[in-house]
């Protein structure tokens, strides 16, 4: 999206979805630490993973939240995981969501994957309960 325009129908339903997931805190730091090299993926992943799919009707935030947590655990994606177990306090994923996503992981991806996933999903629930995560 160029600076100059105005975001696109893609891109304002990309952003609403993506702060009525990961909260206005999250995308508002996102944001403001953003540049012109990074703008471009910034935009992307606006576009098409918060638009395109996040959005979509068919899953409910809920079901994308324990799909995504489940494929970042398997893929190590070990900061993606603890944004998304953060952000499961506004999609509606609760804990025992996340346990059996996790033990899919276990048998599909390997055990290492999920017990390594397992230990920041209980660090950030930790975080959450303590009133400090972020």
């Amino acid at each position: 999206m160029d600076e100059a325009s105005a975001p696109s129908d893609r891109h304002r339903q990309g952003m609403a979805t993506r702060r009525a997931v990961l909260g206005d805190d999250h995308v508002d730091r996102a944001q403001s630490v953003m540049t012109d090299f990074d703008r471009p993926f910034q935009d992307l992943i606006t576009e098409a993973a918060w638009s395109h799919v996040w959005s979509r009707p068919t899953w409910t935030k809920r079901e994308r939240s324990i799909v995504t947590i489940a494929l970042l655990a398997a893929l190590g994606q070990d900061d993606e995981v603890a944004m998304h177990v953060r952000a499961t306090r506004n999609t509606g994923a609760s804990r025992d969501d996340i346990c059996e996503a996790l033990l899919h992981v276990a048998i599909y991806a390997g055990v290492p994957a999920a017990n390594h996933a397992i230990k920041i999903a209980k660090r950030v629930f930790a975080e959450i309960d303590a009133g400090t995560a972020t």
